[in-house]
């Protein structure tokens, strides 16, 4: 099979980014490749604003064309919306009451489930934003990367990367980039979902599917990060109940 091409603005991203990474960080890179061909779902936890640009090349080394689920209102941002469609992203859209809420996230996967049919790798962060907990570990994950992951029969791969948060702090609004950081990335195998296949997807199921991606990728972040991982995963509600 031929290589996917990315196209002149995955070229042009990847003239940008190589040297941005390579000023901020000494990169070390952990485990099996990503697939050369074929629709993957890479599933990986989320500390910075930076994760993105340092993925994108994780991915990119693989000989993979990078695309990532990304709120749908960067796409009115001018330029970068440009970006956004000639590098073939996939558009989160939210909607304000329940419902529309429902639909526009039917929406969604619908775009992600294409792309996987086709062939494409998506990156997705189970969490949907930026880990709120102190130390860094997962937070509690949405069930999205379960709901793609049982509509599409492709590689699901548990990912974790670590040292970014150290770099720029979104939450603290601390952007420290020097002296130069490490950045640790860990791939892990495909995760078994054959049990899960067959069956109806119901809330349970997905909860069951989500927590058992997510302890993968966890386990991973344990790696990166050379400690023993938490029990769970951090809520922020349950933390803001606790008065934390």
């Amino acid at each position: 099979m031929r290589k996917e091409k990315g196209g002149p603005w995955i070229r042009m991203c990847a003239i940008v980014l190589y040297p941005t990474v390579k000023l901020l960080a000494h990169r070390v890179i952990k485990g099996p490749k990503l697939p050369r061909h074929g629709g993957a779902l890479l599933v990986m936890n989320h500390i910075s604003h930076l994760d993105p640009v340092f993925d994108a090349i994780l991915v990119h080394n693989n000989d993979r064309v990078p695309r990532f689920m990304a709120k749908a209102s960067l796409w009115k941002v001018p330029v970068l919306g440009k970006v956004l469609v000639g590098a073939g992203q996939v558009p989160v859209y939210r909607g304000g009451d329940a419902r529309e809420s429902l639909r526009a996230a039917k929406e969604s996967l619908d775009v992600a489930n294409k792309g996987l049919a086709e062939g494409k790798l998506l990156v997705i962060y189970p969490e949907g934003t930026i880990t709120k907990d102190p130390d860094g570990w997962p937070m509690a994950p949405r069930t999205g990367a379960a709901r793609l992951a049982l509509a599409s029969d492709v590689p699901v791969i548990p990912a974790a990367r670590w040292g970014t948060r150290e770099i720029y702090d979104g939450y603290n609004k601390k952007f420290r980039p020097f002296p130069r950081k490490t950045v640790t990335s860990i791939l892990g195998e495909p995760i078994d979902l054959s049990a899960y296949r067959n069956q109806p997807v119901t809330a349970q199921v997905l909860r069951e599917v989500t927590d058992l991606i997510m302890e993968k990728v966890k386990e991973l972040v344990a790696q990166a990060r050379d400690e023993q991982a938490p029990a769970g995963f951090y809520s922020p509600a349950k933390a803001k109940q606790n008065g934390e």
